[in-house]
Order: structure tokens, then sequence, then C-alpha cells
């Protein structure tokens, strides 16, 4: 009986990393792949979209899509105003706005919208994200460049490349749908310096984060657009 103890000890010393390890492969073969392409079909998943240059090698990426009861045309107005000293993100309100609900109304002061414009992601102003195309009532790309040493936002332009950084784009590309409706593809597309540090952060926190931020904003849309109509 002496003998077979060792051996038991192995075996129980080794549960929890079998688990562990089935745990990791279920979520990487099962779970994420869906997470990544909620709502999207094969087509949109695998179509390039305007920005997608912008991030040329990224370290993931991610495509969603959703219907909402309305042309693009109606659609438009609502992301047009989105910033968090305009008409908020339309998501869980109390990650990301602060508390302060979203706007419920299409507001005419919020409606100017032009490449190069930043729209405030937090109330001191130090990230946000900036206007790198549009094209209305079709195409809305925002990109984030975050200095992560300092927690801020800064322009690559003009800033030298912190070594620690995360960088990306957050796509809006709106359809006509064949009953008057809007298909919305939101494509993501992002990378991080140096990447042993961001790349498991990404993956942990940063894209199971966007899904459930993502599929809030798209149920938020669709009850706004589905208002009007």
């Amino acid at each position: 009986m002496s003998e077979k103890r060792p051996c038991r000890r192995t075996e129980a010393g080794l549960l929890p990393f079998v688990t562990a390890s089935a745990a990791l492969a279920f979520y990487t073969l099962q779970f994420r792949p869906r997470l990544l392409t909620w709502g999207a079909s094969q087509d949109e998943t695998a179509r390039a979209y305007p920005g997608d240059e912008l991030v040329p090698d990224p370290d993931g990426t991610s495509t969603m899509a959703t219907d909402l009861p309305a042309p693009p045309e109606q659609v438009w107005p609502w992301l047009a105003q989105m910033g968090y000293d305009r008409g908020g993100w339309y998501s869980w309100d109390w990650l990301d706005h602060y508390g302060h609900p979203s706007a419920g109304r299409i507001a005419p002061e919020w409606q100017k919208l032009e490449e190069g414009q930043r729209l405030k992601a937090s109330r001191d102003g130090r990230s946000w994200f900036t206007v790198a195309l549009l094209e209305p009532n079709r195409t809305l790309v925002l990109r984030s460049d975050l200095n992560l040493s300092g927690g801020r936002s800064f322009d690559p332009r003009t800033n030298p490349l912190p070594q620690a950084r995360l960088e990306g784009i957050w796509g809006f590309h709106l359809r006509p749908a064949p009953f008057g409706e809007t298909r919305l593809v939101v494509r993501t597309r992002g990378r991080g310096r140096p990447r042993w540090l961001t790349r498991p952060f990404d993956l942990a926190l940063g894209e199971p984060s966007h899904f459930i931020m993502q599929t809030r904003q798209f149920h938020n849309l669709r009850t706004r657009v589905g208002r009007e109509t």
C-alpha cells in the first residue's frame, strides 16, 4: 500500500493542471472563435473593410454584426454622436460612461464629425478615440493609441512611440439590408507592445470585455433605432 501513495499524490497534483489545460483548450477551440465573430457570417468575417490597413499586422481581430430595424441614414446619426462628452457609447454606461446614461435622442449639436476629430473616452480627457475614416451613412473608423505607462492616449503622428503601448481600430460599417434595415458590421484590429505583456492581457480580459460591451451596444442601438421606426 505504501508504494502506491506517491503515485496517487502525483495524480492528485496533476489534476488541476489537466483541468486547467482542458478548460483552456475548450475556450480556445470552441468558445473564443464564436466570441470574436458573434453574429457575423463567414463572408463578413473574411472580408476586408476600410480601416483594416491602419493596423496592418494585428495581434488580434474581431468581426461582430447585427441587424438594426432602420436604414443606414437613420442609424448613422446615433453613431455620429458617440463620445464621452457627447452621446455616450450606448453600452454598459456604468463601465464606460461613469454611470451617466447614453443619449436617448439624436442631438443636432453632436452631429458634427470629421476626420482627425478626437472623441473623449474618459472624463478627464486623458484618453480618446480619433476619427480615422469617415463616410457618412456607410463607414466610421475610430482609432485608439494608448501609452500604457502613463495610461493616456497619444498621437503617433507627433509623438515618439512609447515602449509599452496599445493601438487599434474600432470600425463601424453600415450596409443596406433587403427590407429597409441596416446590417451593421463592427471590425476591430489591435496590437500591443511588448507583445509578451499585452497579448496575455488581451486574451484574458480585452477580448471578453469587448464582447460584453459590443453586444450591449448592439442591443441598445437596436432599441433606440426601433423606437423611431
